[in-house]
């Protein structure tokens, strides 16, 4: 029996996140940029597995990420040390994580379970993964802000900015495609605002790939006032007044009741001198 033909034996799920069962069928995950995926493979019937294997394709051949037999336990190529790990290692099911995600990791990967009698048996699934930037503002004029959000992806990921105050002048965004010479493209959505004095207003990038991936981040903008350096001197004003004052009634206090006692013990003194 070939190889292929054992894929229906096998339930292979890929997420970016948990392992969900997915049709025996090749599957594909996305993954943003510095996030971590994760892999899973099940045999649907108990097999007598002696290894599992987890192989990524490359175009010259297969490069082993990780293993794992009841014998030596996990193992993972010294190549892909701290990048590659077990979160389940067993012979009936396994799943492995790829930490840090760049898009180096996207291509196809394999999960062999070598089993007696059958021989190997084999899932396959791809990784696409998806760049995105945090979002970014500068002051264009002293009226306006300008916000702008991108992302890298295969095919075109769509890039929409929105505001979370409703007193802010948003006309909306527009966008800008680059096609990469990778066989990605950078979507850049741009925004210009107004009217943002004497508030604080979150912009939220929301980046979606197909219809089922998204990824959120925002930006906080400062309002700003024209009088804010005036409150910012008395503020120290009014805290140093608060504590010299205090401390210069204290002090004449006490230089009062010494200067009372120095002038009591001159008297003294000098009526005794003069008794004597």
């Amino acid at each position: 029996m070939s190889q292929i033909s054992q894929l229906s034996k096998l339930v292979v799920s890929i997420t970016a996140t948990a392992a969900v069962t997915l049709p025996p069928v090749p599957q594909t995950v996305t993954a943003a940029v510095g996030e971590e995926a994760g892999f899973n493979c099940e045999l649907l019937q108990i097999k007598d597995v002696v290894q599992v294997t987890w192989l990524k394709v490359l175009p010259e051949g297969e490069e082993t990420l990780a293993s794992y037999t009841t014998r030596f336990g996990q193992k993972v190529n010294l190549a892909f040390k701290g990048k590659v790990g077990f979160t389940d290692a067993g012979l009936q099911s396994s799943s492995i994580f790829i930490r840090n995600v760049t898009e180096e990791d996207e291509g196809c990967y394999v999960c062999l379970f070598n089993a007696d009698p059958e021989g190997a048996l084999i899932g396959r699934t791809c990784l696409q993964v998806y760049g995105k930037n945090q979002p970014t503002s500068h002051k264009a004029c002293s009226e306006e802000t300008v916000v702008s959000c991108s992302a890298t992806g295969r095919p075109a990921p769509t890039v929409t900015l929105t505001v979370l105050r409703d007193n802010v002048h948003f006309p909306g965004n527009s966008s800008v495609s680059v096609n990469n010479t990778n066989g990605t493209v950078t979507v850049t959505s741009t925004a210009v605002l107004t009217r943002l004095h004497h508030m604080d207003t979150e912009v939220r990038c929301a980046v979606r790939v197909l219809s089922t991936f998204k990824l959120m981040s925002s930006v906080y903008l400062t309002g700003f006032q024209e009088d804010s350096g005036t409150k910012n001197t008395l503020f120290p004003i009014i805290i140093t007044l608060s504590v010299v004052l205090p401390f210069c009634c204290v002090a004449a206090a006490v230089i009062t009741v010494l200067l009372i006692r120095r002038h009591r013990s001159r008297s003294f003194l000098t009526f005794s001198s003069s008794f004597v």
